[in-house]
């Protein structure tokens, strides 16, 4: 599933994070890496002086020089083949347009990057890459524990073709680190908080989409038992990225999988906003797929 997984890099604690994940995933399913540190173009191509664009070209072309470098070290130790690559340009395009002249399988990447001459990627760029990537994003604020695995993996579904998807990378997830899934479905009570003139046919609203969720979650066990995989199922109601998070603090989740996109009007539970969310927020690594 993961022949190729690129991380991209700046030096910065989430990109090694990162490409921990990276290497315990490139390990579990025979990959190769690819590093990638991009040298933000703004940051020296409004510089009004010539000789001082040049300077600062020069410093942050070192240090994405050195990121590459440093990650490169701790990826081939595990012995995972790795490739590393310098590029200049707008930080997400640069990443984006990489994966697919690459034909990468996965985005590997930290949450939060560096600030000031060090600013190569930060949280919103880790954000536009989720919502712009053709090929599934993960994203994580730290690496994984020195020898851990995913023995809990998350799928929040809400039964669309989005979430398939997700679907299909935790039941991979699930057989390569013998892991058990969970299936989470959340009826969203705060989508009708301003639907004053349902009345008194809330109730039946809410019970049409718990049904939904319950087939939701009954296609996730259906798809897990074909494949013997461990699962769990909960239908939930609230604020759907709130409960996400409660379940992965109650429940030791690992590692969260989830659609980008969802449902439209009373079927609406997972929406790109959810994902931002969640991958925002998230002490865990989130995997996202559109």
């Amino acid at each position: 599933m993961y022949d190729t997984i690129l991380v991209p890099t700046d030096g910065s604690e989430g990109a090694a994070g990162a490409a921990g994940h990276a290497r315990s995933l490139a390990t579990a399913f025979d990959s190769e890496v690819h590093l990638l540190s991009v040298v933000d173009e703004r940051a020296y191509s409004n510089v009004l002086v010539d000789l001082d664009a040049e300077s600062v070209r020069d410093a942050l072309e070192s240090r994405a020089d050195e990121a590459v470098a440093d990650l490169a070290d701790r990826v081939t130790d595990a012995g995972v083949p790795c490739h590393t690559a310098v590029e200049h340009g707008i930080p997400n395009e640069a990443i984006t347009a990489y994966a697919d002249a690459h034909d990468v399988d996965l985005v590997a990447m930290g949450t939060h990057g560096r600030t000031g001459l060090d600013r190569v990627l930060l949280g919103s760029v880790a954000e536009r890459v989720v919502r712009t990537s053709a090929v599934p994003v993960l994203t994580c604020r730290s690496g994984p524990a020195e020898g851990a695995g995913y023995d809990d993996v998350l799928v929040a579904t809400d039964g669309s073709e989005q979430a398939a998807a997700a679907l299909d990378h935790a039941v991979a997830m699930a057989e390569r680190y013998d892991a058990t899934v969970h299936a989470l479905s959340v009826v969203d009570v705060g989508a009708l908080g301003g639907a004053y003139d349902l009345g008194a046919g809330v109730p039946s609203v809410l019970e049409a989409l718990a049904e939904v969720c319950e087939d939701a979650v009954a296609d996730v066990a259906e798809r897990c038992d074909d494949r013997s995989v461990d699962v769990v199922t909960r239908v939930a109601q609230g604020v759907p990225h709130r409960v996400i998070r409660e379940y992965v603090e109650d429940e030791g989740i690992d590692l969260v999988t989830m659609g980008t996109h969802g449902r439209t009007g009373l079927q609406r539970y997972l929406v790109g906003s959810v994902a931002e969310r969640v991958v925002r927020t998230s002490e865990v690594p989130v995997l996202t797929t559109r």
